[in-house]
């Protein structure tokens, strides 16, 4: 890490490891986003460089009458990787939150992004009961468009508890980049090699963005056996760092 800087209510911690990676987490004086928050973040990863990005905990939502914003905008150099891997946003009854992450990737750059929801606090019998949750990922990979994808859960389209059934947590992971291309090829043959059950627990699938990576969606009934799926799946990404962000965050 070479810069950092951030203004309250949001935080920047970036604590040493023992890798060769660059390890950087969010978190907030208030635990969470209250009505009219709105938090930008610009992050640059120099010429083969590598940097990790989390949360320090869930990124939860209270009641919004307004809305709350959250922004991510990263240029990653050449030869370079970013890993964006926050838990999962949780957003109380009545909040509404809208997430914009654009990416651009250089020559010979990777990228591992993870972006998942959950149903909201399902023990306090707030289950999909916020009023919406739009969240929007662009990819850039040497100035070519390769990602537009885009989630938009709204309470006036209709009840959402009954649309999504017994699963409570989405989950998209969006892989892109030639240097993850074995990696890429791995998992998609893993996912794709998984096989269907009717009333199965988690329901996996994979598509493929063109010849430069993958799209892994994952719905499921808990947030831990969805957290664990994603880790089982993105198993590769200690490697690349040098060091497990996860090992010690429990």
């Amino acid at each position: 890490m070479s810069r950092a800087f951030a203004t309250s209510p949001l935080r920047l911690l970036t604590p040493r490891n023992h890798g060769h990676a660059a390890w950087i987490f969010t978190s907030s004086h208030g635990g969470g986003l209250v009505d009219g928050d709105d938090v930008a973040l610009q992050a640059s990863v120099g010429t083969g460089a590598t940097a990790f990005l989390s949360t320090q905990s869930a990124t939860k939502v209270y009641r919004s009458p307004r809305g709350t914003r959250a922004a991510l905008d990263a240029d990653v150099g050449e030869n370079a990787l970013l890993v964006v891997a926050p838990d999962a946003v949780i957003c109380f009854a009545g909040s509404r939150y809208r997430q914009t992450q654009r990416v651009d990737l250089g020559a010979g750059s990777g990228l591992v992004l993870l972006d998942w929801v959950t149903s909201g606090r399902r023990e306090s019998g707030e289950r999909w009961a916020f009023d919406e949750y739009v969240s929007r990922t662009v990819v850039h990979l040497e100035g070519r468009l390769v990602v537009h994808d885009a989630l938009a859960l709204r309470a006036s389209d209709g009840r959402m508890a009954a649309r999504f059934g017994s699963y409570d947590v989405l989950a998209a992971a969006i892989l892109v980049g030639r240097g993850l291309a074995e990696e890429i090829e791995r998992l998609d043959a893993r996912v794709r090699a998984e096989p269907v059950k009717r009333r199965a627990d988690r329901l996996i699938a994979a598509a493929p963005v063109g010849d430069a990576g993958c799209v892994v969606r994952i719905a499921g009934r808990t947030a831990e056996d969805v957290d664990h799926t994603l880790r089982d799946l993105l198993g590769f990404v200690p490697r690349l760092l040098g060091d497990s962000p996860w090992a010690r965050k429990w």
